[in-house]
């Protein structure tokens, strides 16, 4: 698939899923509660009471927040903030001094996000359209970047960590949810649109994708928590459906590849010095 084609199909997934709130894989659950969702990848009763109700659409693969110490008066910013729960929950923790910033490509995703801003009288949250391998972000301007389950949606992982790394002031830190790969997929599943879209073909292998965050300049990178990807994904998500019946996946092959994929939390610093 061409790059292109990938963010057109991803684009046009994402605000589809913005427009009918519905969640979409990676994170899935038997029910089609976005709040059942949320808890199951890691987050609170508290903080989805926290943040704005429609700010939650059951995406993700885990709470970036919840190992991100962030301080107050600090900056934030969110890699494919969606309709904007990260950036809301950041936003408590960050206080009135702090500022947190959400970038998404989708402007459907855009637009509810400032939707939710405004009703919650955000006062410290922003949201910029934008792709995230080319943040509208300036160099050296934010303490923390955040992403939960997007960058592998991205088929230059490398550029998105880069601007990363250039948005961040010296001694900031990266703080990432992902999915990665334990082993290589199925050619067939590799190559399918609608797995790409639903998070699993595009992901990397574990080394590999730990290997491309250090290619551009962070330090002392390491995976600070680990789930298997429950195969519950894969015959309960509606996404994670489409796929399974648009290649004619057997159902002993489910598992296989369910086995393939992992949850990942990741940190990493950028130096202080050069």
């Amino acid at each position: 698939m061409k790059d292109t084609e990938i963010k057109k199909h991803v684009k046009k997934r994402y605000g589809e899923i913005a427009q009918r709130e519905a969640p979409c894989c990676p994170s899935c659950s038997s029910s089609p509660s976005a709040v059942d969702t949320a808890l199951q990848i890691g987050y609170s009763e508290m903080e989805l009471k926290q943040a704005p109700q429609r700010s939650n659409l059951g995406l993700g693969c885990g709470n970036p927040i919840a190992f991100s110490s962030l301080k107050e008066g600090e900056t934030v910013l969110d890699l494919g903030s969606g309709a904007g729960l990260d950036c809301f929950l950041a936003a408590s923790r960050v206080g009135p001094k702090g500022k947190v910033i959400g970038v998404d490509m989708t402007p459907e995703m855009i637009e509810k996000a400032r939707e939710n801003a405004e009703k919650g009288n955000y006062q410290n949250v922003e949201f910029r359209l934008g792709e995230i391998e080319s943040l509208p972000i300036a160099d050296s301007s934010v303490d923390v970047v955040i992403s939960n389950c997007v960058i592998n949606l991205s088929p230059d992982k490398k550029r998105v960590f880069a601007e990363a790394f250039r948005a961040l002031r010296p001694g900031g830190r990266l703080l990432v949810s992902d999915i990665v790969l334990l082993k290589e997929l199925p050619e067939s599943v590799k190559s399918s649109v609608e797995a790409y879209v639903g998070c699993i073909s595009g992901a990397a292998l574990k080394d590999e994708y730990l290997k491309t965050i250090e290619s551009t300049g962070f330090r002392k990178v390491r995976i600070v928590d680990e789930s298997d990807f429950p195969i519950e994904c894969l015959v309960s998500d509606p996404i994670a459906k489409a796929i399974i019946k648009e290649l004619g996946i057997p159902p002993q092959r489910i598992g296989e590849i369910a086995a393939s994929i992992s949850s990942v939390r990741i940190q990493g610093l950028k130096p202080n010095q050069p």
